[in-house]
Formats: C-alpha cells, sequence, structure tokens
C-alpha cells in the first residue's frame, strides 16, 4: 500500500522543513516538496504538521480483568484518534502482568490494535512490593519498564534490588508511583487549603517528595535506570532536577492535568477530578510547568485511566481515582503549554513523541524516529491551529470520565499512520 501525505510541514527531532511524505509498504519512501504517487491513498496535510506518532508510556486500558471500562481495542482506537501509535499499559489488571503467559497474550494482542499496545511489567509478584516478579523472563518477551503502578513499592530493600537487577538489563526502567502508602492512606485529594475547606482527607505533597528522595539515592547507588511516573510536585521535581545534574540516571514525567488543573476543582466534589497523585496546588502546577521547559521532566503521558460510570458517579470518597486522556492530551498540552508560548510546537512533540519513546525502548521498534526515508511510518497528521470542544459522549473510549468535557482546545489530529496503514483519517478512526 502507498500513502501520499500531502502539503504538510515536517517537525521532528531533526528540525522543521515543508515536505510531502510517500510511504510504500510501511516504510517512509520519500520526503520531499511536490511528490506524487499514481494510486496512492493522499491524505492531506495541508497547513498542518506531520510528526512522527505520538508515544504514550503511561495507559491504563484495564484489559484483563477490567473490560466494563476499556478493553486493548478500545483503548487503542482511542489512543489513535489522538494521535499515538504506540503505548505502554500499567500491569495493574487482574490478573497482574507479572506473569510470561499473561503478558505474552496481552502483547500478542496489542499487536494487532490500531496503535501498538506494549506493557509495562510488575515489580513485584502480585504488586504486593514484597519479592520481585521474573524481570529477566518479562525482559526476554520484550517488557522495557518495570512497574507496581497504583501502588508503590515502599520498601527500601525490595527497590534496590529490582533497580540493581534491572541495571544489568540493557534498556531496562524502574518506574515509580511515587506516594508513600502510610502517608496517603484514608485520603482523598491533595492535603491543603481545599481539603480542609472541604472536610476531604488528604493526600499530602511530602509523600510524593519523600519516596523519590529515596529512590534517587537508591538508584545512585546502584547505577540503575529510574523513572517517576506522574510526577505532580514541586518538591520532587526538584529533587529530579539536582539528581540529572549530578548524572543520576533518571527520567520523569507528568500528566496534562497536573499542569492544567489544581486541587481547587475538588470543590464540586465531582470525583471526576479524583486522581492518584491528586491534582495540586497552583504552585505545584507551575513547578511541573517550569520542568517540562527546562527538561527536567522528559515526558508528558496521560495516566490514562477509565472507570465505569456506576464506579465513577460514587460519592468523592468513595470512588475510584483516574481519568481519560489519550485523546485530549496533545490539545491539553498545546493549549496550556504552547498557545502561552511557553514551549514551541516541536518542544511538546518531542514531550509526546521522542523523547518518551527512547525512555520505553519503543524507538527500538519504529516510533518517535524522525520522519526519514527508510524509518518505519508511524506518523501523525496535527492541525495544531483547530479548535474544538471536547464533548464526553462522543469518546472511542468505553468509559466517560474526562475532566476535559466542554473545555474549548486547540490543536486536533487530523489523520494517524501505523505501519504505514491510515488508522485516523479525517479525525476518523479507520481501524
Amino acid at each position: 500500500m502507498s500513502v501520499l501525505i500531502r502539503g504538510g510541514r515536517v517537525i521532528d527531532e531533526t528540525g522543521e522543513r515543508d515536505a510531502d511524505v510517500l510511504v510504500r509498504d510501511g516504510v517512509i519512501a520519500e520526503v520531499g516538496p511536490g511528490l506524487d504517487a499514481a494510486g496512492a491513498t493522499v491524505l492531506d496535510a495541508d497547513g498542518a504538521v506531520v510528526a512522527p506518532g505520538l508515544v504514550d508510556i503511561q495507559v491504563h486500558f484495564r484489559e484483563p480483568g477490567r473490560e466494563d471500562a476499556e478493553t486493548l481495542e478500545t483503548g487503542a482506537r482511542a489512543a489513535a484518534l489522538g494521535g499515538f501509535t504506540a503505548v505502554v499499559a500499567m500491569p495493574n489488571t487482574t490478573p497482574p502482568l507479572d506473569d510470561a503467559k499473561v503478558v505474552g497474550s496481552v502483547l500478542e494482542h496489542g499487536r494487532r490494535t490500531a496503535c501498538l499496545v506494549t506493557v509495562a511489567g510488575c515489580i513485584t509478584r502480585g504488586r504486593e512490593g514484597r519479592e520481585l516478579a521474573p524481570l529477566g523472563e518479562l525482559y526476554d518477551l520484550g517488557v522495557r519498564i518495570f512497574t507496581d503502578d497504583g501502588d508503590c513499592v515502599a520498601d527500601a530493600n525490595v527497590m534496590r534490588r529490582a533497580l540493581e537487577y534491572s541495571s544489568a538489563l540493557p534498556g531496562a526502567v524502574i518506574a515509580q508511583h511515587a506516594e508513600d502508602p502510610a502517608m496517603v492512606a484514608g485520603g482523598h485529594m491533595h492535603e491543603g487549603e481545599w481539603s480542609a475547606r472541604l472536610g476531604i482527607p488528604g493526600r499530602p505533597a511530602a509523600a510524593e517528595v519523600t519516596i523519590v528522595a529515596r529512590d534517587l539515592e537508591l538508584a545512585r547507588i546502584t547505577g540503575g535506570r529510574y523513572h517517576v511516573l506522574h510526577m505532580s510536585t514541586a518538591g520532587a521535581t526538584a529533587l529530579v532536577r539536582a539528581a540529572k545534574a549530578e548524572g543520576v540516571r533518571v527520567t520523569a514525567e507528568a500528566s496534562p492535568q497536573h499542569f492544567t488543573l489544581t486541587d481547587a476543582e475538588c470543590a464540586s466534589f465531582d470525583p471526576v477530578f479524583k486522581m492518584n497523585p491528586p491534582l495540586r496546588s497552583d504552585a505545584d502546577v507551575e513547578a511541573i510547568v517550569a520542568g517540562l521547559v527546562d527538561g527536567t521532566i522528559d515526558a508528558i503521558a496521560t495516566d490514562h485511566a477509565p472507570h465505569t460510570p456506576a464506579t465513577k458517579e460514587l460519592p468523592f470518597e468513595e470512588a475510584p481515582p483516574g481519568m481519560l486522556g489519550v485523546e485530549t492530551a496533545l490539545a491539553v498540552s498545546i493549549t496550556r503549554l504552547s498557545d502561552p508560548g511557553t514551549l514551541t510546537l516541536a518542544d511538546v512533540l518531542a514531550r509526546l513523541s521522542w523523547q518518551p519513546a527512547r525512555i520505553a525502548g519503543l524507538d527500538a521498534l519504529g516510533h518517535g524516529l524522525p520522519v526519514a526515508v527508510g524509518n518505519p511510518a508511524n506518523l501523525c497528521v496535527i492541525d495544531p491551529a483547530e479548535t474544538w470542544v471536547v464533548e464526553a459522549d462522543r469518546s472511542a473510549s468505553k468509559s466517560r470520565n474526562t475532566p476535559w468535557a466542554g473545555w474549548k482546545l486547540t490543536g486536533r489530529v487530523r489523520h494517524t499512520v501505523l505501519r504505514g496503514q491510515p488508522v485516523v483519517i479525517n479525525r476518523e478512526a479507520h481501524a
């Protein structure tokens, strides 16, 4: 199959240029002005940007175990509509992803969806924080990120062993949900002025800061690669910034909600704004933005966390944490970070594409690579100026718990190409 992406401006890690992109048999065949190809499927990119496909290194697609909220198929379709050609699904499933047979089955299924769905493996068996999962066996299947996400690895000795073991596995990363479980027990939102006003037990910022501080020291002494999932606090950002300057092998991500929304949203008692780690203070939000700007935070990841209406519509303190993100991440990022001039569009794309791809080792599978001849055609076409209003009931996800419903956003994905096949054409799913 041939695909011609015509009339766009290419932006990738190598720079920017006006060019058409011709794809043949899943590979970029030509890049340049005025291209033509008889019989090719033509995708209009006039006024748009052609970029490497986006890469989300933290999603929850709920399969196996909670297919009522999301499946690999529905999650991948939503991700493709958001411009993602690859995602990393977290292992807090039922059963958890700590077994080679289960992981192998999910990986096989994830190769056949509208975007590549790979997975993170558990750090510990059953995500119970006590005994290491078979990291080497999962690594041999292609797993590169290990985490007990949803739960923190609280035992320092277990975390140290994980970092030591993983340091012998090239490209392996130990990723932490950094919230001290004892400090956040019983809490449902950020501990601060708003939690006091609302009478809702809080989850203090210190719960994140203390775990990140401990883990950075463990990464320092073991030489292991450490990644902070959904970092949300000013204190943790400062620690990661200092550790990077010292040469510690650390990367970090932030979610759109953590650089856009604050704990004041919880005054509505709407559970759509409940998540872990929680929405933080204005000062924390500004610190996360600063971390994205100066490179302390390497990636934007959605922490896409679907829940059924029956569970998410429970009272605030009873509802599960989490919110949708894959269809809106690019637009929220452009609206929040590019529009005021905080970051260029190329900077935003770096944090949504090639930088997360490298963290997860997905560049080796052809994602986040430059738009260049010979590279796999995993691409997205973005209209950076299009404005649109988020409608929750039009999401491709099985769930509807988006905090962005009714928001007017700038920037929208027009087409997505996976392995040379258009899976989104003119904002409509084709896979």
